[in-house]
């Protein structure tokens, strides 16, 4: 019973300094004006806890919507990069509406002139 107790009390330590740390979180950045893309996300702390990453817009290949219903559903923009290269632009949690996936993905693929997979 020791154990059990030990090792779900170091689980939740674990999930509540998830929480306090807002592991996730961040912000993508479209400026059409430099033509840049910033994508910023918060890490574990150290050394590395700043994910900033920056890419061309002309490096844009595409932009893909990923819909996977069923008893856990998922549905995903990703910004697809020359190489290969897939990022999730969307928050995980709860999935948002089919309709509001496609309007975003549309406006974001018009924006940034390119084209939209997977609808």
């Amino acid at each position: 019973m020791c154990f059990y107790g030990v090792l779900a009390i170091s689980l939740s330590i674990y999930i509540w300094l998830i929480i306090l740390w807002d592991l996730g979180q961040g912000f993508n950045e479209f400026n059409t004006e430099t033509g840049e893309i910033r994508i910023f996300r918060w890490g574990f702390p150290g050394k590395n806890r700043r994910i900033d990453l920056k890419y061309l817009i002309s490096d844009v290949q595409s932009i893909r919507v990923e819909i996977n219903e069923g008893l856990n559903p998922r549905r995903v923009i990703y910004l697809k990069l020359r190489g290969n290269r897939e990022i999730p632009l969307t928050r995980a949690g709860q999935p948002i509406s089919i309709q509001e996936l496609e309007n975003q993905a549309a406006e974001l693929a018009r924006t940034l002139q390119v084209s939209l997979e997977g609808i």
